[in-house]
């Protein structure tokens, strides 16, 4: 059936080839053999359950968490010309009851449901009594707890094996460690899954990391670079949103925030206006993300860090999802992790410690020097091929070293030995810097060798220095209190036989900014003027019709067109994004900009 797949991607989505790992995906659906699809956010998973729901005999179920997520892919689909709707609590009983008319007579391919309603007893009835080809579960980490978005509710689709015995199961899911995808198929008692894992890399998403100094000014330094372009901002906490979310409007930003203290219609208004192109910027707690399908956004700052690896890879990877490059920035401070630690206390005992683990891992990251990319793929068990990413500020030497930092970190670690290894980060820096404080002296520490070794620097240097060499493992925190110990890399490092490395100040004066070889290629060839009469005959549709401007075509489709020029309906075809039932509904239109 893979022949029909392909034939059924070009028709209804625009595309000549399937993307890595898609194949296999749709084989193990239509040969119904259950199956834990992980491929990144931009990775294409929703054609891997899309593209054999439209080729095979049925209705096909497709589970999803939230109401904006599953009305997305449904106008989505709808504009592709795939018969599909969605059950849920926003519709009328008459709409409900139209939908299962729909089911009844098999007129539909696709259905959404949240798993609450699908794990009714009277619903799972009704199902069974029609031609169900499989079941999808999209988000499929929130059935583990050791996923980083834990839902109870998904819990209950474990289930579905026994209800829907001939049924093939699916889940799909942009992030999940080993662990993970192990709890996914227990959970849900997958027959022998076919186990698919795609990189985690996101190659278009330019990563960089900066130590916080002053949150607006670097916020805005980012937006300065993509003016009139569509962006989220994430802070930790809600006041942090409200507080940088009106300064923005202040300097003359087009914001808006979104937390969950917000009044249910104010938060769906601000959304709406970010998916409908009627503000640039959503300044938002995590609790903004999962049901935005949005494909062009070009750029995600976190002006906090945020609490785990997964989180920042699904946070960060809201950017480019259309493929073409997009900034993601994080602005962090040793503040965060307090933070965290004091918001994950009140969590189960069990779930706390896996929290934290996850926390430390993300900070380690801040601090780190390696190539960002590549941290990200060796926390989940992957690796780059490559020595240059070409997408971040290390491996585009955006970060400045010290040029000879052996005897910098052979101080503070030599401080740490003289204070008998009894200390924390803050209290060895407060003896570095020659503090008068009252403990340092009645510790008598004044008379140590190492006191006031580093004063030419400023604390947070010196603090951030401490942090530097512990992500490096030259330093371990012990226990709660964070006590520093030497470790064995660290007596390396004081005996001269090994050299680590510490970043210079973040007091500079900016570089030149650098353009990335991906945002190079992404622009090679498109008429810019073009680009942009393009987008505004896009937002004309996309308003008549009252959906998001990405559902009629996306960025990268309209670079394309402005690439290719494309001056008959045969030639549009050929446009990558340009199926069948886009050229009939809107091709004239754009041929006669491009033409015009």
């Amino acid at each position: 059936m893979i022949h029909l797949a392909g034939d059924a991607l070009r028709q209804y989505w625009g595309y000549d080839n399937f993307l890595p790992l898609q194949r296999e995906a749709i084989e193990s659906v239509c040969s119904a053999r259950d199956s834990i699809v992980v491929l990144p956010t931009g990775g294409g998973k929703s054609v891997c359950f899309q593209v054999p729901a439209v080729i095979m005999q049925g209705t096909a179920i497709v589970v999803s968490p939230l109401i904006s997520l599953m009305k997305d892919q449904i106008d989505s689909l709808l504009d592709c010309g795939v018969p599909a709707a969605r059950l849920d609590s926003t519709l009328s009983s008459e709409e409900r009851s139209q939908v299962k008319r729909q089911i009844n007579n098999g007129e539909l391919k696709l259905l959404y449901l949240s798993p609450e309603r699908l794990v009714l007893d009277n619903f799972i009835e009704f199902l069974n009594r029609v031609k169900i080809s499989f079941i999808a579960i999209d988000e499929a980490h929130c059935v583990s707890m050791w996923g980083h978005d834990f839902r109870p509710e998904y819990r209950q689709l474990g289930i579905l094996k026994s209800r829907f015995p001939n049924v093939g199961l699916h889940a799909y899911t942009a992030t999940a460690t080993e662990p993970v995808r192990d709890d996914i198929s227990k959970q849900l008692g997958l027959s022998d899954p076919k186990i698919l894992v795609g990189s985690f890399d996101r190659p278009n998403l330019i990563y960089k990391v900066q130590a916080r100094t002053n949150r607006l000014k670097q916020v805005c330094e980012v937006l300065d670079r993509h003016k009139g372009e569509s962006g989220i901002v994430y802070c930790i906490r809600r006041a942090d949103v409200d507080n940088l979310c009106a300064k923005l409007k202040e300097r003359g930003c087009l914001a808006l925030p979104y937390h969950a203290g917000m009044q249910d219609e104010d938060r769906k208004r601000n959304q709406d206006a970010f998916i409908k192109e009627e503000c640039d910027t959503i300044v938002a707690t995590v609790a903004f993300g999962m049901g935005i399908d949005k494909s062009n956004v070009r750029y995600v700052i976190h002006a906090g860090m945020p609490k785990s690896l997964e989180h920042y890879q699904q946070e960060s990877g809201r950017a480019g999802r259309d493929g073409l490059e997009a900034e993601c920035t994080l602005f962090y401070s040793g503040g965060d992790y307090g933070v965290w630690k004091s918001i994950l206390s009140d969590i189960e005992p069990k779930i706390q410690e896996v929290a934290v683990e996850k926390l430390n891992e993300m900070y380690g990251y801040c601090t780190g020097i390696n190539c960002r990319h590549k941290a990200i793929l060796s926390y989940f068990g992957q690796d780059l091929k490559k020595d240059n990413c070409e997408a971040c500020d290390v491996c585009h030497g955006d970060i400045d070293l010290v040029e000879n930092p052996l005897i910098d970190a052979q101080k503070i670690l030599s401080c740490i030995v003289r204070l008998k290894e009894n200390f924390g980060a803050d209290y060895t820096a407060a003896v570095l810097m020659g503090s008068k404080d009252t403990r340092i002296l009645a510790n008598h520490h004044d008379s140590l060798s190492t006191y006031g070794l580093m004063s030419h620097h400023t604390k947070n240097i010196v603090r951030d220095w401490i942090e530097q060499l512990a992500a490096q493992g030259c330093i371990k925190k012990t226990d709660e209190y964070k006590i520093l110990k030497v470790t064995e890399k660290g007596w390396l490092v004081l005996k001269g036989k090994e050299t680590p490395r510490l970043l210079k100040p973040a007091l500079r004066l900016p570089k030149e900014r650098k353009v990335s070889k991906i945002a190079m290629d992404s622009w090679e060839g498109v008429d810019e003027r073009l680009f942009e009469e393009l987008r505004k005959l896009r937002r004309k549709f996309a308003d008549e019709k009252g959906v998001p401007a990405y559902i009629v075509f996306s960025d990268a489709t309209l670079r394309d067109m402005a690439r290719k020029k494309p001056a008959t309906k045969e030639e549009m075809l050929r446009v990558n994004g340009v199926g069948e039932a886009k050229l009939k509904r809107y091709g004239l239109n754009f041929l006669n900009v491009i033409n015009g």
